[in-house]
């Protein structure tokens, strides 16, 4: 499958050695490199790119799939809502490590998300589309991760715990079972979440408290 990774940054380049892994283990993807949004707004030490979304537009037909190398919910939501409108022809591979556990037959998996090195889940685990699961992250059963979540490493989920779309978890964080964490909600590193979290709203802490609502 000939992909192109969407972003430049330190998640395109985790997102390209999650795929070079899986073409080692016998699932071919052929890179054929970085796009990004805004070609002004590359960093230092972003990886070269091609172009923008205007390159993606002139060479779609080259490619096969795109994967996201994004580490925000709201931008791999956007990004994966406008591509797929203006290209639905690509697909949206997922990207599974081979060293990923969890049972598979009883797990429901959407379409272009990232399961990265150590993630664990348990049984009936849910994870909706676009969702990025970053290493040694953990699932309880019934656990349920939304559109475009991001879970940040070493971060875990409890038994019949559901994340909203566009959440944000991060390192080291933990929810606690049978709890729900809104839409666009950010739980901050190594917090301990006790009880629900309303949407838009950031805690920390532990156990966790409201920091402020974003935006």
């Amino acid at each position: 499958m000939r992909v192109v990774v969407y972003g430049a940054g330190g998640q395109a380049r985790d997102t390209v050695w999650l795929l070079e892994e899986l073409t080692r283990s016998g699932r071919r993807f052929d890179v054929v490199g970085f796009v990004v949004s805004d070609l002004t707004k590359l960093g230092p030490h972003d990886s070269p790119v091609l172009g923008d979304e205007k390159w993606l537009d002139e060479h779609a037909h080259e490619l096969d799939g795109v994967v996201l190398g994004i580490g925000s919910p709201g931008p791999r939501a956007r990004i994966a809502a406008r591509l797929t409108e203006r290209h639905p022809r690509l697909e949206w591979p997922n990207l599974i490590h081979p060293s990923a556990q969890m049972d598979w037959k009883s797990a429901t998996l959407g379409r272009g998300i990232m399961i990265a090195a150590g993630v664990v889940g348990t049984v009936n685990v849910r994870i909706d589309d676009f969702a990025l699961l970053n290493p040694s992250v953990t699932l309880g059963h019934e656990g349920c991760v939304g559109e475009a979540c991001v879970m940040n490493h070493a971060s875990g989920i409890s038994g019949g715990t559901v994340l909203e779309p566009e959440v944000l978890v991060g390192t080291g964080a933990r929810v606690l079972q049978y709890l729900r964490v809104g839409r666009g909600a950010r739980v901050g590193a190594g917090a301990v979440v006790t009880r629900d979290v309303p949407p838009g709203h950031t805690v920390v802490g532990v156990p966790a408290r409201p920091l402020e609502k974003n935006s």
